[in-house]
């Protein structure tokens, strides 16, 4: 098993509330449905995005309630990007963007080439004023981290203000792949698995995500 460095170790975020590790254990089983698998992922996807926003920035309002005028807190969400590398990452927009409908969305075509497991840039599409606004980057595995990275890099080119990585399932790999490539880039995942197998597949995990979400297996 591959070991994970204690700095990369500090730059990961381990969402462990009982309601997240209880749906992903419910995705984990080879017998839930592609119904259910990508129900439980919206529900699973909109707890994680409570974690992944807590330290969003607020500002003050004056508003009126209907006994008097207050002065109250309010995020603005179109600051926010939620980036998905295709095609997994878009089961969980749904449930990010449930929380934060303001948000705008940006997309990012991956694939991982079965022979080097390089990513492999096909599409790329952001919202504009890129430099004005921050990133969390979907993706449901983080597993060998090289397509993760890539997308990280190809959107750092845009200059946002930050860029955080959300994903369901990590393992030591993607996770000392990623802060070698992006020390400044905090992941916050469900959970660290044990390992990855020779084709790149994150054990025990949950299978292929994108199968799973689309029903393509």
């Amino acid at each position: 098993m591959t070991p994970i460095s204690p700095a990369a170790r500090a730059n990961v975020h381990l969402i462990d509330h009982p309601l997240v590790q209880h749906k992903l254990t419910l995705m984990r089983n080879k017998e839930a449905s592609t119904n259910s698998f990508r129900r439980l992922l919206g529900e699973l996807s909109s707890l994680m995005a409570y974690e992944v926003t807590r330290d969003m920035a607020t500002q003050d309002i004056e508003i009126e309630t209907p006994l008097e005028k207050m002065t109250a807190k309010v995020i603005d969400g179109k600051k926010l990007v939620f980036v998905s590398i295709l095609r997994a990452g878009n089961g969980i927009l749904d449930g990010v963007l449930s929380v934060v409908p303001g948000a705008r969305v940006g997309h990012i075509g991956l694939y991982r080439d079965p022979k080097t497991l390089q990513a492999v840039e096909y599409y790329f599409k952001m919202p504009k004023n890129m430099e004005e606004r921050d990133i969390v980057v979907v993706d449901p595995m983080l597993a060998t981290g090289n397509s993760a990275a890539a997308a990280v890099t190809r959107l750092k080119e845009c200059k946002p203000k930050s860029i955080k990585f959300l994903c369901l399932l990590t393992a030591p790999e993607g996770i000392n792949t990623m802060y070698k490539a992006h020390p400044d880039v905090p992941i916050y995942t469900a959970a660290i698995d044990r390992e990855l197998n020779d084709h790149g597949y994150i054990l025990p995990g949950l299978g292929d995500a994108g199968d799973r979400i689309f029903g393509t297996q």
